[in-house]
């Protein structure tokens, strides 16, 4: 598969995150799209790497998002933990903007152990 339609930009607020569950190539993946308080977007596992809980519950700041549960900050850029107790990171999906469309490639993850 290669990048599908999302969400649109105008769907996710500065500081926000919008859960999606988008079709890949192995069955249902579950997306956090995040724009960050700078504006940017950004698409993510949205399944916490440590507890396993939504991601798109937690708060944004700056360029991170921070689960809920256990308070594990997660770079949106690299998805890489940058508190504890996480120590993996979340995948990260190519994100692209077609106009106001959101498309996201959840068959082309990095910063995860799902890299080919």
């Amino acid at each position: 598969m290669s990048a599908q339609f999302a969400c649109y930009a105008e769907d996710v607020a500065v500081g926000c995150a919008l859960r999606l569950e988008l079709e890949g190539e192995k069955g249902p993946v579950e997306v956090a799209v995040v724009r960050d308080e700078e504006g940017g977007l950004h698409a993510v596992s949205d399944i916490c790497s440590h507890g396993a809980v939504s991601l798109s519950d937690g708060e944004v700041e700056g360029r991170t998002i921070e689960c809920w549960l256990h308070g594990s900050r997660f770079d949106l850029a690299t998805g890489k933990p940058l508190s504890p107790p996480a120590v993996r990171p979340v995948p990260v999906y190519p994100l692209t903007v077609d106009g106001e469309r959101v498309l996201v490639d959840v068959d082309a993850p990095h910063g995860s152990s799902e890299e080919n």
